[in-house]
């Protein structure tokens, strides 16, 4: 029989295996199918079982639930994204950093069960509230420092940071390593006390009594220090996830068994694993010092891991602990996280900024260098808007908070670089793809070097056949080939993230680096998206100020930034507001609605034709004359009669015609589309330098021009900021959002530019470049170390220069692979943009 059900959190083909593997092992299932997209799951089975059973069965895999149907699986993610939304972040979770599962998280910190590395923590959105304790009364838990009720010592900051998190799988390892140094060294000397000049260790003990001295030094490093590769490698090969660990683990037991059974049965081997007095040769020693070099490698890795999330880090920090709250004319110290929406708030001087808000009293020079990248502080001054995490450099002044906890820039700004770090660039799937057969082909390699040597090697051949067996497992490292994408994602996500350029995903990242044709908006791309009325004309039979007052009604309703000018004027001109009816916004044309019974309409001349309104000649060259200057022009009609019009002026932005002309000089090819008149684009483009540009566009018009320019083959880099500009957003291979537009352009761009300029894309797509190359670097580092390092292990050098491998310094070099690789990645904190 055939039953269907619904798993969720299934993300990428190692889920798909993971919930086939747990469920096929019921006994009475004979078959199972995977859908990773729609989440279904057809089984066939011998007799019924129940829904509580298959529970049963992922309960090793909470990130999974089974569900009888589509609709309660539906149900279930949402209830899933409701608590994610209420919780406000993942605190708490950890993630794999090779991201064997995709983006799936853990609620432990431990092994990933697929690869077996250990698994990372990822960032708070937002730093808790500081808490001080006493060192002596750990029980004594304050929310500011002063002295202990019960001893008198001064209290001290609780650590409650992810650096602190990280800091327990280094003390751990470190512990580890140093257990590990200290049995091993003894170890190391006992076995190579043939190579000491007048060796003193036989005139002591029997070499027997120092063979069971190495074996008794030797437990606590396999049996303690080690013991984790051990068990990670046991759960790799019973779950098929074959990795480093699994060679590691066969590599060092072999060795320790190997010796175990030569120590207490001599008899069961060969000649050719004697020695000339007839005892076995042991392995303890290479068994021990592989172990405490992997150690060492772990431990080098774990550190140097740590520094490839410092963005991240450095964001955290930016949030203060606590915020000066002005509440009854009297200034209150409080912590963050007890921020309501709508406190106002006191910023003194050189203090950080809480939480997203609008300067309420003051004016003040803000340092927002840490979320935009821009050096030069930014002016402020009442109903600007300000940011989490930036400094304000001079003057006092109080704000009114508006976003606080998860839903401030800052959180948000942490939320995706999280995110971007650990999802997957497409290039990580060929890695993903060799990653599978890389194992069974080291392990089989061995096979064939120990029949190699014994076949074709000198004496002692069997010896020799060992010992570079061991060697070939030791030395090859697939984290290393694991590792190469990962880090460089992560630590190029948080370059970006410093320097205003935020990254949804690697895919979007690598992206970046391959577009050749950019396209822009113009309002509030490459202007300001400030927009200011710089005149209202009104027409024989029309009064200015009346039209100013119906006008600025109208767009009352609208969110548009040229509606916002509209209102500002109206507002600055004191007009007499009035009641709208029937308000409708037509996209890409303009509003209209009834005004005291009149048919009011403000909009281009599409939105004139559609209405059936003819405009005359001389009124149509006044407003020509003016969108020859640039400038936006909008028709106003009552009763289907033109009554005036409204010059719209944006400036352009200071940093346009640069980062165009930069583009330009690396091949890119910059086209403006705008809604606006072919006038005023022609105007804006003359004064950019843009060789091709398309006015009038509507939505799906940008949309069209978009899918156009691909199907000519081109790579396309779509750059908007408000909604109209979605669809094109979506559709485009790289969709870039300035963060000054609208957040339906931010959800549907992969990258976000902070400041909003276009020199943000220019850093971009530098990030892109570096980032790309370094990955080739470390893959080219990865594949080349195993190409070379298996065959020399395996002894390809003997033959000819008498060269063998140590499995110990093979265990050196596999362990500074991966560091290497990290290293590498490491460097691209340090690249220029």
């Amino acid at each position: 029989m055939q039953h269907t059900y619904y798993v969720s959190g299934m993300t990428c083909a190692g889920c798909k295996d993971t919930v086939t593997k747990a469920i096929s092992s019921l006994p009475a299932v004979t078959d199972v199918q995977v859908d990773i997209k729609t989440g279904e799951v057809l089984i066939n089975m011998d007799e019924h079982i129940s829904l509580a059973k298959l529970e049963e069965t992922l309960l090793p895999h909470p990130h999974y639930k089974i569900y009888n149907d589509k609709a309660a699986k539906e149900k279930g993610e949402e209830e899933k994204e409701e608590h994610k939304k209420a919780s406000g972040s993942q605190t708490g979770k950890f993630y794999c950093p090779m991201h064997c599962e995709g983006e799936k998280m853990y609620d432990k910190p431990g092994d990933c069960p697929v690869c077996g590395m250990n698994l990372e923590k990822a960032a708070a959105p937002v730093a808790a509230a500081k808490k001080y304790t006493c060192p002596m009364h750990p029980e004594i838990v304050e929310d500011k420092p002063g002295s202990c009720p019960i001893c008198g010592m001064d209290l001290v900051p609780m650590a409650a940071t992810a650096e602190a998190e990280d800091n327990s799988v280094v003390k751990e390892l470190s512990r580890k390593f140093w257990i590990a140094v200290f049995f091993t060294i003894p170890v190391f000397i006992i076995a190579m006390g043939g190579m000491i000049p007048g060796n003193p260790l036989p005139r002591l003990l029997s070499q027997e009594v120092w063979d069971y001295i190495q074996l008794a030094l030797s437990v606590p490093v396999i049996f303690y220090s080690g013991w984790m590769f051990f068990k990670r490698a046991y759960r790799s090969i019973r779950t098929w996830n074959l990795n480093m660990f699994t060679l590691i683990g066969i590599g060092t037991g072999v060795a320790f068994l190997f010796s175990l059974v030569g120590l207490f049965f001599p008899d069961l081997f060969p000649a050719q694993f004697k020695s000339e007095e007839g005892s076995v040769f042991l392995y303890f020693e290479a068994a021990t010092v592989i172990i405490t070099l992997v150690l060492l490698g772990q431990l080098m890795e774990a550190k140097a891991h740590s520094r490839t999330n410092g963005a991240i880090k450095e964001l955290l920090n930016l949030v203060p602990a606590e915020a000066i709250l002005v509440k009854d004319g009297q200034d209150k110290i409080i912590a963050v996280e007890d921020i309501k929406l709508g406190d106002i708030l006191r910023v003194k001087p050189g203090g950080k900024i809480a939480v997203d808000g609008v300067i309420m009293e003051g004016v003040a020079s803000i340092d927002e260098s840490m979320i935009t990248g821009e050096p030069i502080p930014a002016d402020k001054g009442e109903g600007d808007k300000v940011s989490s995490g930036t400094i304000n450099s001079t003057r006092s002044f109080t704000m009114k908070a508006e976003k606080i906890g998860a839903n401030t820039l800052l959180a948000q700004i942490i939320e995706m670089v999280n995110k971007a770090s650990r999802s997957k660039a497409p290039i990580q799937k060929l890695t993903d793809r060799i990653s599978q057969y890389f194992v069974p082909i080291v392990v089989l390699v061995a096979v064939l070097t120990f029949f190699a040597w014994v076949i074709w090697g000198p004496e002692p051949r069997y010896v020799f056949g060992f010992v570079n067996a061991i060697a070939v497992l030791i030395i090859a490292c697939p984290c290393a080939l694991g590792l190469a994408t990962p880090m460089s994602v992560m630590v190029g996500v948080g370059k970006g993230a410093k320097n205003g350029v935020l990254i949804k995903n690697a895919a979007a990242l690598e992206k970046l680096n391959k577009f050749d044709t950019l396209v822009v908006d113009k309002t509030g791309t490459l202007t300001e998206g400030k927009p200011s009325v710089e005149d209202v004309v009104a027409f024989d039979g029309f009064e200015v100020m009346d039209l100013v007052s119906k006008i600025a009604s109208l767009n009352k309703m609208s969110e548009h930034p040229l509606a916002t000018a509209i209102v500002n004027y109206g507002k600055q001109e004191k007009v007499e507001w009035q009641e709208v009816e029937n308000f409708d916004s037509v996209s890409g044309k303009g509003v209209k609605g009834v005004l005291n019974g009149k048919n009011v309409i403000l909009g281009n001349n599409s939105l004139l034709k559609e209405q059936e309104i003819n405009v005359a000649t001389t009124e149509e060259e006044a407003v020509k004359q003016a969108q020859r200057k640039g400038k936006t022009v909008s028709y106003i009609a009552i009763d289907k009669k033109i009554a005036g019009y409204v010059v719209i002026s944006d400036k352009i932005k200071t940093t346009s015609k640069a980062a165009i002309a930069t583009l330009q000089n690396d091949g890119v090819e910059v086209i403006m589309i705008t809604g606006d008149n072919a006038d005023t684009a022609r105007a804006v483009a003359e004064e950019l330098g843009l060789k091709k540009y398309y006015a009038a566009a509507l939505p799906e018009d940008k949309l069209r021009y978009v899918e156009e320019m691909q199907a000519a083959g081109k790579k396309v880099a779509m750059a908007g900021d408000g909604i109209n500009d979605s669809p094109a957003l979506a559709q485009a291979d790289v969709g870039i959002a300035m963060g000054t537009g609208t957040d339906v352009a931010i959800e549907s761009a992969e990258v976000t530019l902070v400041k909003g300029d276009l020199q943000g894309i220019v850093k971009a797509r530098h990030l892109g470049e570096k980032v790309m190359r370094n990955i080739h670097q470390n893959l080219w580092f990865a594949f080349g170390y195993n190409i070379l390092g298996i065959p020399i292990a395996a002894g390809l050098l003997f033959p000819f220069f008498g060269i063998l491998l140590s499995p110990m310094i093979a265990a050196v070099a596999m362990s500074f692979s991966s560091v290497s690789v990290i290293v590498n990645a490491l460097r691209l904190r340090t690249v220029s943009l």
